[in-house]
């Protein structure tokens, strides 16, 4: 997608490029890794499964989280960005109990000027994910 400024008509520059990379699980439905878009790099929600196996990360929600979250790195580099450049997360965790847990491996990814998060308590797709995250961050 590719919009030009255009005096007094109101369009805007916009563009819009996919991201996939194999060092991330592969999209299993009709959805890309991320999208850069207008600076910005949106990632879909990342699950735990290691993409050289393609299977769910063995462990509790501290494996899955470190997965996750390596998997989310994964994409933003493909993208061109970084973890250090997040400004948006999303979590949903299976289990409200895990919360401290995962907040614990979580700080060890954003140790300083943490980006604004929003945690939930949601189902999952697959029943042995414990975790999932997608976050915005700058291009």
């Amino acid at each position: 997608m590719r919009m030009k400024l255009n005096a007094g008509h109101g369009r805007v520059e916009a563009m819009r490029r996919v991201v996939l990379t194999e060092r991330a699980p592969r999209p299993v439905g009709p959805y890309s890794q991320a999208i850069v878009a207008n600076g910005f790099v949106f990632v879909a929600g990342q699950v735990p499964i290691d993409p050289e196996t393609g299977r769910v990360v063995e462990g509790g929600i501290r494996e899955q989280t470190r997965r996750v979250l390596e998997n989310v790195r994964a994409v933003l580099e493909a993208a061109g960005s970084s973890l250090e450049k997040v400004v948006k997360v999303n979590v949903y965790l299976k289990r409200a109990e895990d919360f401290a847990a995962m907040n614990e491996v979580y700080s060890q990814y954003f140790p300083r000027e943490p980006p604004a998060r929003t945690t939930v308590v949601a189902g999952m797709v697959r029943d042995e994910f414990l975790i999932e995250v997608d976050v915005i961050a700058v291009a």
